[in-house]
Parts: C-alpha cells; structure tokens; sequence
C-alpha cells in the first residue's frame, strides 16, 4: 500500500476510487465504504483512502479525545483490506478553511485523480463543514466523477458509529464491539521490557506500552489473541496499572501471556486481540496472591481458547 503522508504537493496517476473519512474505529459502517471502492479495482481503478490527519476531532478540539485507532491501526487495517492508496492529507488552518468547491476540484480532482467517490450520508468538508453529500453530488460532474452515497448502517435499530463503540468499549463489552467494528478491537504496538515478573513467575508475558492517543477499554483481564510475525496465538492479556507490585511511577501497560510461545521478541511489533472482559484490574495482598490468581487466569483462558 502507498502512503502519501505530510504534504498537499501530490499527484496520483492512476484513475482512482476514493473513500472519504475519518474512520475512527473502522467499523462496519466504514469498511461497507471500503467495499465500494475496492469492488472498482475490477474496473481498473486504484482503492484508495483519503482521510485527514491530525483527524478533525483532534484539530479542532481540544487533545484529550482518545482515539479507536491510531494512526498506524488505521495503516495496518487498511493494507489488510487491499487498499492501494492512503492519503493522510495534513489539518492545518488553511486547509480547515478551504472553500468546499476547491476541495472538490483541486483535492479530489487534481491531486488524487478520483473517477469515483464514496462517502457517508453525513459527510462533511470544507470551511465550517459547509460541503455535505448533495453539494458533492452537483460538483462531481464537473470533474467526471461518479459518486456513492451510503447511508449509515443499524444495529438494533441503532445507527453505527465510533461514539456507539466507544460506548461500548468503555462498558467493557467487547462481544458487541467487535460485532460493531467487524473484528475484535485491537491494540499495536513495540514489544517492551518490562519489570520481567511474569519470567520470575514462570508466566512470562509480552509488555506493550500503548499509545497516549488509544482508547483502552477497562482495566483488568481479558482473554485475548496475538498476532506475532503474521502468525496468530491465543493469549490472556491484562489491561492496568500492576496495583500489586511497589512502583514509582506506574505506566499503564497492556500484558500479555502467550500460550505455547516462549521466544524473544523485544522490539517487535504485534497486535493484541482482546474478545471477552474476565475480571477488574485488582490489588492482590502480595506477590503469592497475585500468582494464584494468574495462574486461574491462564486456565481459564487456555479453555476460551479452546471452546472459541
């Protein structure tokens, strides 16, 4: 997949069919997008994302939003999919107050070269968002462009969205949130050295430092899955603070116990699966307690794994 990422000076050669965005979370909303454009890979054409980055959320508010996915999330999503092209078109002050007819024409047209365009039926672009999905509709024929307009998928009656996973994110279900996003929410990041009790344990697990951005869902136990050098293992992962161990300055840590792997892999990069909530982060009274308790953890995950 190409990524063209911090600047607006770009040109794309081939014709291509382009999904706008802001695809926080990529739910199923989105990727029913996604799977207009890339439908017109049949026709020749280049799949191809355009979303903003910093997204709007972040520009225009004020930082502390956390995101569904991060950035590279988003990359990792994308290229899964078969996307051929990301556009990470810069948020500055400028573009936030170009006229809508020139996002149109001088974006969508002149830069990236779109023949087709998808979009949400609450789409928004331009100064003070005053380019919706009818104005696209009567500017397209300008530029030659054919546009699809989707209107937002129910669940239950209710439309889908990032603030209806969030919703659920934060309550813990992660059942229902993985039914909203399409696959169970996941975290990426860099393998880090950690305190290493899980080794003195005999339970060594895999520490990831999340970034500051991510949206995590409550802290405690889940069980999991991991992807590790494009090979998938179960896993019982913990979410917090590790009130049990003396710490100066805890870091929220996402800890994963792998099952059946015992290999050394800091400083490479995988992705947690988190598909059921366990239990809430707890203190234990010490080091034996919180053994026990892990090892339960492990047990009970090793038999998700095995009914899943």
């Amino acid at each position: 997949m190409e990524i063209i990422t911090g600047t607006t000076d770009f040109y794309i050669n081939d014709e291509t069919a382009v999904a706008i965005g802001k695809f926080d979370g990529v739910h199923i909303g989105h990727r029913a997008l996604l799977d207009e454009i890339l439908k017109q890979k049949e026709n020749g054409k280049k799949a191809c994302v355009f979303t903003f980055d910093p997204s709007p959320a972040v520009f225009f508010g004020d930082g502390k939003e956390k995101q569904l996915t991060t950035r590279e999330e988003k990359r990792e999503i994308f290229e899964r999919l078969g996307i051929d092209i990301l556009v990470e078109y810069p948020l500055n002050r400028k573009v936030a107050d170009m006229a809508p007819r020139d996002f149109v024409v001088n974006v969508l047209c002149n830069r990236i070269n779109a023949v087709y365009v998808a979009a949400g039926s609450d789409l928004s672009f331009g100064r003070r968002g005053e380019g919706n999905a009818a104005l696209l509709r009567i500017l397209a024929p300008e530029c030659g462009m054919t546009v699809k307009i989707i209107d937002k998928l129910l669940y239950e009656g209710r439309e889908i969205s990032s603030t209806y996973v969030r919703e659920t994110l934060e309550k813990g279900d992660m059942r229902l949130t993985e039914t909203l996003l399409g696959e169970a929410y996941f975290i990426c990041g860099k393998v880090t050295h950690g305190r290493q009790l899980g080794r003195t344990l005999g339970m060594p697990t895999l520490n990831l430092i999340p970034d500051e951005s991510k949206m995590l869902p409550p802290r405690g136990v889940y069980y999991s899955g991991v992807m590790i050098r494009n090979r998938y293992y179960s896993s019982t992962t913990n979410i917090g603070y590790k009130p049990t161990i003396e710490q100066d300055k805890p870091v929220m840590c996402v800890e994963t116990y792998v099952y059946d792997f015992d290999e050394d892999i800091y400083g490479e990069d995988i992705s947690v699966y988190l598909y059921e909530f366990r239990r809430p982060e707890q203190k234990f009274a010490g080091i034996e307690a919180l053994k026990e308790q892990m090892q339960k953890d492990i047990a009970a995950g090793r038999e998700y794994a095995n009914e899943k």
